[in-house]
């Protein structure tokens, strides 16, 4: 009987009790709040937009380089990686040479000899070196390792000056060392019973 009466009551404990006079209640939740972050402008998503179009190199910034100031730049920023003269480095292979070798059984993969258009070297320069600082070099920075890379696979003058005009009417050996895949899209429907084994 006493352990009747003490399950009684603490079933009895268990139960919620409820106020009095419980007042007035919010009916709406209260607004969510992110725990981090920022809200965005305009003006920083903009900034984040560097994208080109390598094909006509519409989206190239303006600015301009020389030869001579890539070189200085490239021994400052790009050397320790990429070795002397582009010649590879501790981390990567050259950026020299291989122009013509994607015809026989040895290509060799440089800016020269795979890029089919100049300003996908400035995009990947501009968007992701140096390694430890990406997007760290002003857009002349660029344009001039840029004309300096180019230059050391024989593609740019020693003299020129490069800038968004100079990449756009620059022709790059393999420009026709890629086609365009104009097959069409399958959109095959998935075989979910009965189906037919390929051999």
């Amino acid at each position: 009987m006493a352990c009747a009466w003490l399950l009684a009551g603490s079933a009895q404990a268990a139960q919620p009790t409820q106020p009095k006079d419980p007042g007035a209640h919010a009916t709406a939740a209260p607004a969510v709040k992110a725990a981090f972050g920022q809200p965005i402008t305009e003006a920083e998503l903009a900034s984040w937009n560097i994208d080109i179009r390598t094909t006509d190199g519409a989206g190239l910034p303006d600015g301009s380089g020389t030869i001579a100031q890539g070189q200085a730049v490239y021994d400052g920023k790009c050397a320790s990686c990429h070795g002397a003269k582009a010649e590879g480095g501790i981390m990567f292979g050259t950026m020299v040479g291989g122009i013509g070798s994607f015809t026989t059984e040895r290509r060799l993969l440089t800016p020269g000899s795979m890029y089919p258009f100049a300003p996908v070297l400035f995009d990947y320069v501009r968007r992701a070196m140096p390694l430890t600082q990406p997007q760290s070099l002003s857009n002349d920075e660029v344009y001039a390792v840029t004309g300096y890379i180019l230059h050391l696979n024989g593609l740019l003058p020693a003299d020129a000056v490069v800038n968004a005009a100079t990449l756009k009417a620059l022709k790059m050996p393999n420009r026709d060392g890629f086609i365009v895949d104009d097959r069409p899209d399958t959109k095959a429907v998935r075989c979910m019973r009965d189906c037919k084994v390929l051999r």
